[in-house]
């Protein structure tokens, strides 16, 4: 689901014959100073993916000229490396004239960040399925907003990921097959109630608990503060609060009680577009 988005700009000089290009993240936050400024940064090396692919191997001693303003924090489940990955492919291809579809981009895009969903979010906007290299986009029910209680320490995803099993119960597997029905169900139909049963999980979150505390019992007092319920946002440490949006404004202002002191809460409505290049 993309609940942050960003816009991305593009412009090219010929100054030098140096390319250069400003992104900007759109700010749901303060500006974060935590980009790599080398080859290395995801940005860059996304845009040189696309012209590779869309025109072959670069010349020798290719050089840029970014101008970045990201503000997605870093380390907090919100998907920043995925935004950074689909600006850097959409950059590239703009430079060249568009060549590389959409369906290019996500596999692109997949084949960086080694996994499809938070790419094909920042993509195409609104509630994304991924399923067998493609992705299917639903239009979010009118009434359902969204709350991102984000915490100041940050928690690697490595360490995220490394808190998973091997193996779950089955069990277990079949609760979360019943309950990811349920969730999907009920955001397509745009039935809360359901909705609000599907947020229940038993792979992941009851693991990774023990990283961050609060946050895993924020998410099990949610429905006590007047939300559908909560979730862990990606792996973690944020948590993505589900709300009616006639509840929205309560929630928030409890949330802010709550949160006080160890996290920044902030409405993250849903993407209406997904990603774009506007040049200027």
């Amino acid at each position: 689901m993309s609940q942050l988005g960003y816009d991305f700009y593009d412009r090219v000089h010929t100054d030098n014959n140096t390319p250069e290009m400003r992104a900007r993240y759109y700010p749901l936050f303060q500006r974060v100073l935590e980009n790599i400024e080398d080859r290395s940064n995801r940005f860059v090396v996304a845009v040189e993916k696309a012209l590779t692919v869309a025109r072959g191997e670069l010349p020798d001693g290719v050089g840029w000229r970014i101008e970045m303003e990201n503000a997605i924090p870093l380390a907090r489940g919100l998907g920043s490396s995925a935004a950074a990955t689909v600006a850097g492919l959409l950059a590239g291809n703009a430079l060249v004239g568009e060549p590389l579809t959409g369906a290019d981009l996500l596999r692109l895009a997949t084949e960086l960040e080694g996994h499809p969903d938070n790419v094909a979010a920042a993509l195409h906007g609104g509630v994304v399925v991924c399923a067998d290299g493609q992705a299917t986009r639903v239009e979010p029910p009118v009434a359902l907003e969204t709350v991102l209680v984000v915490p100041a320490e940050a928690v690697p995803t490595a360490a995220a990921r490394a808190a998973l099993p091997d193996a779950v119960p089955l069990a277990d597997a079949t609760f979360n097959v019943a309950h990811g029905a349920l969730l999907a169900l009920g955001l397509a139909t745009g039935d809360l109630d359901l909705v609000s049963r599907g947020l229940a999980d038993r792979l992941h979150q009851p693991y990774r608990a023990h990283l961050f505390p609060r946050s895993a019992e924020l998410i099990s007092r949610a429905r006590d503060l007047g939300a559908l319920g909560a979730t862990l946002s990606g792996a973690g440490p944020t948590v993505l609060v589900w709300c009616h949006l006639d509840q929205t404004a309560g929630v928030i202002d409890r949330l802010r009680r709550e949160a006080e002191g160890w996290a920044t809460v902030r409405r993250a409505p849903f993407e209406a577009t997904g990603a774009d290049v506007r040049s200027l």
